[in-house]
């Protein structure tokens, strides 16, 4: 089973990953992987590290010529801002002459963090807590996407809303998914229509007022979150299991979104719209086309009982506004705990259009997990001949 570990600080010499559990033989690239660090970067709202950093990853083990070798996967990602924190984040010494930061962002880990490790500088805190690390996280996912996509499975997104704006009218989105849905790429090729906004919001009209929405927050030194739609196509029916509840994969799948730093939210289909409506008007009839079990909606967003029912997944993610406020609110300085304001860190203004991108990755694990599960093997020749047996 495939699994993966990262490491480093936000202002360190580099972000380290590990992956294993990779069948051998899986055509990979450095290239592959740089594209997916990229649309990571993108975006309207986000902030000057991403002026300073250009994300290219290192392979450093567990491949030979271009394939994976079933042994451990090593990837780094240099931070190009080291060079202006080798003082303050050096490895050894003991720190004197160094300013401790005591002042913690509300909403941030700074707090609960300086009272848990007992830390009486919050940097050692801010530098592991920051979205900094996904950068990594996109790297080691992109791997199992890799995975899935030698198989079909195609993982895309796009944002829904930006602030208090919205997509209400579907229409041109469903007609896009429908356009593609012969293919199980489908999903990818809404992903890059996607990439064309800045906001990647698939309606240009609302596209334009999420923009306002953006501008306006930062002129007023605020910050704005929203809500983006994450899809998988070319699932086959009974990846997951019903018969326990750590095997139920949207349980996985949501345990994964809700870890990406700052959302709050997630729903399965149309979760909470469901809640308030009658069972007919929710669940997804069956019928049959030529010979074949079909349905006409996907209310249920691709699960049911916990298993894929070979349907579209459909994930929704709520993020909240970022933690760091040019306008800051009240906070305590813990040294001397007088109120104080809460200090300023260099932050974006929105970044939910880079939550998308990280929410597509890291769903990739765990339905190459539950792909892994079903048809087994430890190389891909292996893994390829069970799957054509029983697609």
């Amino acid at each position: 089973m495939i699994r993966y570990l990262t490491a480093g600080e936000s202002h360190g010499q580099a972000l380290v990953g590990i992956v294993e559990g990779v069948p051998a033989g899986l055509s990979l690239s450095t290239e592959y992987i740089n594209h997916q660090l990229w649309r990571r970067q993108q975006g309207y709202g986000r902030g000057g590290r991403m002026k300073i950093e250009t994300d290219r990853v290192e392979i450093l083990s567990g491949l030979r010529f271009g394939k994976t070798l079933g042994s451990p996967i090593t990837l780094m990602i240099r931070n190009k801002d080291w060079q202006n924190w080798t003082t303050n984040m050096a490895v050894e010494g003991n720190g004197s002459g160094i300013g401790k930061i005591t002042i913690p962002r509300p909403g941030h880990a700074d707090y609960v963090a300086s009272k848990k490790y007992g830390f009486d500088d919050i940097r050692n805190a801010i530098e592991r807590a920051s979205a900094r690390e996904t950068a990594m996280r996109v790297a080691c996912c992109t791997i199992p996407r890799k995975f899935l996509e030698d198989f079909g499975i195609f993982i895309g997104s796009h944002v829904l809303g930006i602030g208090t704006v919205s997509i209400t009218n579907r229409n041109n989105i469903d007609k896009l998914i429908k356009k593609y849905l012969h293919a199980s790429c489908a999903a990818y090729k809404v992903t890059e229509e996607a990439d064309k906004s800045q906001v990647r919001i698939l309606d240009r009209h609302v596209e334009a007022k999420a923009l306002a929405v953006i501008k306006k927050a930062k002129k007023l030194g605020d910050t704005v979150g929203g809500v983006f739609e994450v899809m998988v196509t070319g699932v086959p029916i009974g990846l997951g299991s019903y018969v326990h509840f750590d095997r139920k994969l949207d349980g996985q799948l949501a345990q994964v979104i809700m870890s990406i730093h700052a959302v709050k939210g997630v729903e399965i289909g149309n979760g909470f719209a469901n809640a308030a409506r009658y069972g007919s008007e929710v669940h997804d009839a069956f019928g049959v086309k030529n010979g074949t079990v079909v349905r006409k909606t996907n209310g249920a967003g691709g699960l049911e009982g916990g298993v894929t029912n070979g349907e579209t997944i459909v994930l929704h993610a709520a993020m909240k506004p970022i933690s760091t406020l040019a306008n800051p609110l009240k906070s305590v300085d813990l040294k001397t705990m007088r109120v104080v304001e809460a200090r300023y860190e260099r932050s974006d203004v929105c970044a939910v259009p880079a939550c998308s991108v990280i929410g597509e990755a890291v769903v990739a694990p765990v339905l190459a997990n539950a792909f892994l599960e079903k048809f087994g093997g430890d190389s891909m020749k292996e893994i390829q001949g069970r799957h054509r047996k029983n697609p």
